[in-house]
C-alpha cells in the first residue's frame, strides 16, 4: 500500500469491536496492562493498541492475531517500551495515542506519528509551550481572542511530529466533531481515515 491509514475512535467504540480482544495482545502488553492502576486510563492503553491492530491489519491483509507491533527504547537499548514498529514489516511505521477516552492509530509505509486530545482540553503551562512549540506559530496563535483551540492544534501536531521521527512530513489535521477530537497524523506517504465506530 503506499498511503497511511489512520484512525481515531473512542475507547468504547473500539472495546466493543467484534474483531478486536484482549487476547489479541502479546504477554509483554498484558503484562504492562496489568501494572496500570487506573481502569479508564487501562481502556485507553488497550483500547489503543487493538486500534493499531486494526489498522495494521486493514494495511498489510492479514488479520489482527497477525498484526502485533512490539517496542524498543533506543536510550536504553531494551524492548517493551519505546517506539513501536512491526518485526514482520520492515520499513512499514506505526504509531498510537490515546487521551481520555480517546484513541488513535496510524500505519503507513515510512515513519509515521499519529496524535489525539480531547477538543477540550487546553495546553499548558505557556511556559512549557514556549519550550517545545515553533515561536511564530505560538505567538500567531496566542494573538487570537480565544487562543486555546490554536494552542491545541500545536500541541497535537508537534506531539505527532515528534513520533514520526526526522523527516520531511505531510500532515493530515482534522477535527472530528462527534468524538470531540483533534487529531494530526505526519506522515511520508499521504495518508487516509479509516472509518472505525458506527
Amino acid at each position: 500500500m503506499t498511503t497511511a491509514l489512520a484512525a481515531v475512535a473512542t475507547t468504547a467504540e473500539v472495546l466493543a469491536h467484534p474483531e478486536l480482544h484482549e487476547a489479541l495482545l502479546e504477554p509483554w502488553e498484558l503484562r504492562r496492562l496489568a501494572a496500570i492502576r487506573v481502569p479508564s486510563r487501562r481502556d485507553d492503553v488497550l483500547a489503543a493498541r487493538l486500534l493499531l491492530r486494526l489498522c495494521v491489519a486493514r494495511f498489510t491483509g492479514r488479520p489482527p492475531g497477525e498484526s502485533a507491533p512490539a517496542q524498543f527504547c533506543d536510550g536504553c537499548g531494551k524492548s517493551g517500551h519505546g517506539r513501536p514498529y512491526l518485526p514482520t514489516h520492515p520499513g512499514v511505521g506505526v504509531s498510537l495515542s490515546h487521551a481520555d477516552g480517546l484513541v488513535a492509530a496510524a500505519v503507513g509505509p515510512g515513519p509515521v506519528g499519529i496524535d489525539v486530545e480531547p477538543s477540550t482540553r487546553r495546553p499548558g503551562p505557556l511556559s512549557v509551550l514556549k519550550r517545545l512549540l515553533p515561536a511564530a506559530e505560538l505567538r500567531e496563535a496566542g494573538a487570537r481572542p480565544d487562543p486555546g483551540p490554536a494552542l491545541l492544534r500545536l500541541w497535537v501536531r508537534e506531539e505527532a511530529l515528534l513520533k514520526a521521527g526526522e523527516g520531511d512530513f505531510g500532515l493530515l489535521e482534522w477535527t472530528d466533531r462527534r468524538r470531540s477530537a483533534v487529531v494530526t497524523v505526519a506522515s511520508a506517504a499521504p495518508a487516509t481515515i479509516l472509518e472505525v465506530g458506527p
